[in-house]
């Protein structure tokens, strides 16, 4: 990965970023504020503040925006007036503990994603440590009604629906792999695996040219971690009751990888995390990716 140039922003944790209809730039970051971000850097505006904070975000073509609220739910976003509309709060009778990632088909249908059932975004590394499989994807139509379609995943992130909306695909960050759910068909309701054995934790994901998916990789995998996932489950519950130094942590670096149609790695770029780190969200615009990070206080730019 070349160098990135940096936008910086007026706050941490822009943890996903996509193209507006306008052609601008927009990402949330921790404090609630919906940032609208020119391309060049010059200009960056507060479009709306939310009561809690965004994790992903979906651009529909009217120019407003679908977000992810992590901890409170779905929620549209007029990106002129700023108005914040509650789609979903609940589903099956619970409050949604880790709204994650959002993809809206061409009808208005809404796929989102729900990480966990047992922790919310601040313990994230909790529900990976534990391996609880209570990852969900879960669909909202047109006319408001919601149901889950896929349940038992690991750690249900990001989300990247088929160019002609035939599957939508899944990163089970806790499995290193991309899940196939397919939606229409004679295949509809079953699952696949375009993708797995990622060498790092797959986090939000990106529409590429040609039916090509960008995944974020916001660390390697570890050893440690790996190890722990074929230990019974009483002792990952004592893993992550360890104090903080003893756990599985993050390793500093820049990655994102290419995936065409059937799995393949067309592009693997990487570079040491010297100057951006811990990328979780990357959007594909006029020959260049816009990088997002949970942890940052910028947007990067890379050239392609």
């Amino acid at each position: 990965m070349p160098p990135p140039r940096r936008i910086e922003l007026p706050g941490p944790g822009p943890e996903d970023v996509v193209a507006g209809s306008d052609g601008a730039l927009y990402t949330g970051i921790a404090d609630g504020r919906i940032l609208r971000v020119a391309r060049d850097g010059g200009d960056v505006q507060v479009v709306a503040r939310l009561s809690g904070r965004a994790l992903g975000l979906e651009a529909l073509p009217d120019g407003d925006l679908i977000a992810c609220n992590t901890g409170i739910g779905l929620e549209r976003v007029n990106a002129r007036s700023g108005a914040v509309t509650r789609l979903v709060y609940s589903v099956e009778g619970r409050t949604l503990t880790f709204c994650s990632n959002v993809v809206a088909a061409r009808d208005g249908t809404l796929y989102f994603s729900d990480s966990s059932q047992r922790y919310p975004l601040e313990n994230y590394r909790a529900d990976l440590i534990e391996h609880s499989g209570t990852g969900r994807v879960m669909r909202r139509t047109p006319s408001g009604e919601v149901d889950v379609i896929l349940s038992g995943l690991q750690f249900a992130n990001g989300l990247r629906l088929a160019d002609d909306e035939s599957h939508v695909l899944i990163a089970e960050t806790g499995a290193y792999r991309l899940t196939r759910l397919w939606l229409n068909g004679e295949r509809a309701g079953t699952t696949d695996t375009l993708i797995e054995n990622l060498p790092g934790f797959p986090d939000n994901l990106g529409r590429g040219g040609n039916g090509t998916t960008w995944v974020a990789l916001p660390s390697p995998r570890d050893p440690i971690a790996d190890k722990l996932i074929a230990w019974p489950g009483w002792v990952r519950k004592v893993a992550w009751a360890l104090p903080e130094r003893m756990q599985p942590r993050p390793q500093r670096t820049a990655w994102v990888v290419q995936v065409d149609a059937v799995g393949r790695v067309v592009r693997d770029l990487q570079r040491p995390g010297d100057l951006y780190h811990f990328v979780t969200g990357v959007c594909e615009l006029d020959g260049a990716l816009y990088l997002s990070s949970l942890v940052e206080s910028a947007i990067a730019v890379v050239a392609l």
